[in-house]
């Protein structure tokens, strides 16, 4: 079911992971934002379109990851986009023969039978720098940046003021590092610096994963992530209810204690050369 944030603007969540798909109202049509996770569910959300008049008009992945690249028949075939850097890497997977295999092998069990593979990440890739959506509707911000996955963008839709966010910002799931940069906890606390400096331009945030957070949830959502992500670097412990004793998802404690070793490891490395 559509969930209202802001004039113009909905959010449809799924029963995996509390994952945000976000719609934004345009001329010709809607904006379809990391649509997903399951059949049932992305044919619901587009039943629900269809009963509000509403097609869709583009579709926008926020990053390369399965979940954020699905797509749906019903959804029609429209543009859909994503950065360069984010339309890459799903180039050179489809173009492997054994890409479903792979795909299949990070699927979380309970879904994967329910997950859609036939439109799998047919990604436009936008000219590298492009700063707007090229969509016929509010003027959708492009930010571009490297924390948690290559090519990863968030998008603000100007005019309501609202700061999709992809997987960042989020109250359910901690800071989740991208292994493969040299610095990636610098990557995402730069990422954070950006969220920062368009504060002032948002009421809402839509993160890819958890709740709805009005203006005053970005600043302690930024505050939160960042306290993480100087903890690991530091060699500190993180203060965090979403890794803690209590933590919302069981596993998120394994993933932490993973990124602890992981990267702080990395960062004692760099202090002792």
């Amino acid at each position: 079911m559509l969930k209202h944030v802001v004039e113009g603007v909905f959010v449809h969540e799924s029963g995996f992971l509390r994952s945000n798909s976000v719609v934004v109202e345009g001329g010709a049509g809607v904006l379809l934002i990391d649509p997903g996770i399951t059949r049932a569910e992305m044919a619901g959300l587009a039943e629900d379109l269809r009963a509000r008049g509403l097609p869709v008009a583009a579709g926008f992945s926020t990053h390369p990851h399965w979940d954020h690249v699905l797509w749906h028949e019903m959804f029609g075939d429209v543009p859909r986009f994503g950065t360069a850097r984010c339309a890459a890497p799903l180039r050179e997977l489809l173009s492997d023969p054994d890409w479903k295999e792979r795909v299949a092998s990070v699927l979380p069990s309970e879904f994967a039978a329910d997950i859609p593979m036939e439109l799998f990440g047919l990604v436009t890739g936008l000219p590298a720098g492009a700063r707007q959506v090229p969509w016929d509707g509010p003027a959708v911000r492009i930010i571009e940046h490297q924390a948690h996955a290559a090519g990863h963008a968030a998008l603000l839709v100007e005019g309501p003021g609202v700061l999709i966010a992809g997987d960042m910002l989020s109250d359910l799931l901690m800071p989740f590092l991208d292994p493969g940069p040299v610095n990636p906890i610098e990557d995402y606390l730069a990422a954070l610096s950006v969220f920062d400096s368009v504060a002032g331009e948002v009421v809402a945030v839509i993160p890819g994963h958890g709740s709805v957070g009005g203006a005053g949830q970005l600043q302690v959502r930024i505050r939160q992530d960042r306290a993480y992500l100087e903890a690991l670097r530091d060699g500190g412990v993180a203060d965090d209810p979403r890794v803690g004793p209590a933590a919302p998802v069981g596993w998120l404690t394994d993933i932490h204690s993973w990124q602890v070793q992981q990267f702080g490891q990395r960062e004692q490395n760099k202090a002792a050369d």
